[in-house]
């Protein structure tokens, strides 16, 4: 160990060799479908684009939309284009139930 790294005092060859019991794994919360479905996706450590779901392709265009509703989805921060689309897509889904 380098003398810089003394101060750790890490044990990882104790990490390394525990074997996770029956026990530990039952204190684990299941994870709702939401958890994986609002993930995002990594490659290499870089996000990677969600394909459009149910099969439905994207359609890439500009729009003029009022500066009030762009800062307030810009505002609840990384997200904000695919939070958009799904009020949108709520909208149109009740338009057509209607």
């Amino acid at each position: 160990m380098k003398e810089s790294n003394a101060g750790l005092k890490s044990n990882l060859q104790k990490v390394d060799s525990h074997e996770i019991s029956q026990a530990e794994y039952d204190e684990i919360p299941e994870l709702p479908d939401a958890f994986f479905a609002e993930g995002k996706l990594y490659k290499n450590g870089r996000p990677v684009k969600r394909p459009a779901q149910n099969g439905k392709k994207e359609a890439q265009l500009a729009v003029r939309i009022n500066r009030e509703i762009v800062e307030f989805f810009k505002a609840r921060g990384e997200g904000w284009q695919a939070e958009l689309n799904a009020v949108l897509q709520r909208h149109v889904d009740a338009k057509q139930t209607a």
